[in-house]
């Protein structure tokens, strides 16, 4: 059966000579697998040239829910995104972004919401003219909204421990190994009041931010099965 919905690219693969393997969080279903042509032409009607990190597809697709993997029969690009694809630093936050969220997106059950956030921030990567050195601990932390496990960070107190089980502040230590030291926990709580509007305005040290962004990481890591390393962090930790 045919449909027309929206999407947004995380990854893609090949899969043999003729075909890629592109997965797409759409509108309507969710995390999709689709079997794309690596054919050119003119008459193309899903040039591969479209799957780029994190573009945003208009897409008239098949879909069936006995197969794993589905097929689209048209593509088009949605909006536009020239700075993303010119700005090395915008550049490189997409692929990371791309992979992370490869990695933490799985079944859903509210793909709508999820969909609108997803191409909302990646629309305020491409216009913001400001720093963009702390988008990505924005996106993760508002992602944890959806994935049902976002940190209370208001209530810090000096020396508090952050419990990365309840995702909260605590005055002791608790009884398991996942929690923050006192310096990681100071540092994550200065996220309370992180926004897109305003994440320019917070001058982290690199190393700070290399410290907030690997214990977001592995705060991800406790609340899902099967996080493995990202592999395009270390060109991040480069840039910004």
């Amino acid at each position: 059966m045919l449909h027309k919905t929206k999407g947004l690219v995380l990854s893609t693969i090949n899969y043999n000579d003729k075909y890629i393997l592109a997965q797409i969080f759409t509108e309507s279903f969710g995390r999709v697998t689709y079997m794309i042509s690596k054919a050119k032409g003119k008459n193309t009607k899903v040039p591969k040239s479209l799957f780029s990190p994190l573009a945003v597809l208009e897409m008239e697709v098949e879909h069936q829910a006995s197969r794993d993997i589905q097929r689209i029969r048209e593509a088009r690009a949605a909006m536009h995104f020239y700075d993303i694809s010119a700005n090395l630093g915008k550049t490189s936050m997409a692929f990371f972004l791309s992979e992370f969220l490869s990695r933490v997106l799985r079944d859903t059950g509210d793909s709508q919401h999820l969909f609108s956030f997803m191409v909302q921030s990646v629309q305020i990567l491409e216009m913001t003219d400001k720093s963009i050195a702390n988008f990505h601990l924005v996106f993760m932390l508002k992602l944890s909204h959806f994935m049902g496990f976002y940190p209370n960070l208001e209530e810090y107190r000096e020396s508090d421990l952050f419990d990365m089980i309840n995702g909260e502040f605590v005055a002791h230590q608790p009884h398991h190994k996942h929690y923050l030291n006192r310096n990681d926990s100071k540092a994550l709580s200065l996220l309370a009041r992180i926004t897109f509007e305003n994440m320019h305005h917070f001058a982290f040290s690199r190393q700070d931010r290399i410290t907030i962004i690997n214990r977001i990481l592995e705060y991800y890591r406790v609340h899902l099965y099967d996080f493995p390393a990202l592999k395009s962090l270390d060109v991040l930790h480069e840039l910004f």
